[in-house]
């Protein structure tokens, strides 16, 4: 690997850390104090990958690592996506959201305009914002969706 590209991986990761902080740490703001504390262990707080546990789409398959129910709405989920394809047409919601891609190639779209991009690039969309994102390659595409769902 040529220095550039591994000041790029490096960027990248450092990227998708302080979103994963960042998320984390606005997060915690919103908490209503009068809630009870979850009590975390270990062995609730680690979630390893399991075939057994993906949810199929029409386009390949998701995993959720963290899902709405465990902290706030906060979620951290996997997509792999068939080549040429799309898990669903560019949409908006009222969360934003963070795409993090690990393997092949995406096409992310957002307001209308589209760039290709491949592994570790990142994706922040703004709430209420047309988006998408789909496969634009002729391998899978593997990427992380870090969310956090309206309470």
């Amino acid at each position: 690997m040529n220095s550039i590209t591994l000041l790029a991986m490096k960027l990248s990761f450092t990227t998708l850390i302080t979103i994963i902080l960042g998320t984390t740490l606005f997060a915690q703001t919103d908490q209503d104090e009068e809630e009870p504390a979850q009590a975390y262990t270990i062995e609730s707080c680690v979630t390893e990958f399991s075939e057994e546990e993906v949810e199929l789409t029409k386009a390949g398959y998701q995993f959720w690592f963290v899902d709405k129910e465990f902290v706030d709405g906060r979620t951290l989920k996997m997509s792999v996506v068939k080549p040429n394809s799309a898990t669903h047409a560019p949409h908006q919601h009222a969360e934003d959201e963070f795409f993090f891609i690990l393997e092949g190639t995406a096409e992310f779209y957002l307001d209308g305009k589209t760039k290709t991009v491949s592994q570790y690039a990142s994706f922040y969309c703004p709430p209420n914002m047309m988006h998408g994102i789909r496969n634009a390659g002729d391998t899978e595409l593997k990427y992380l969706v870090i969310k956090k769902y309206k309470q």
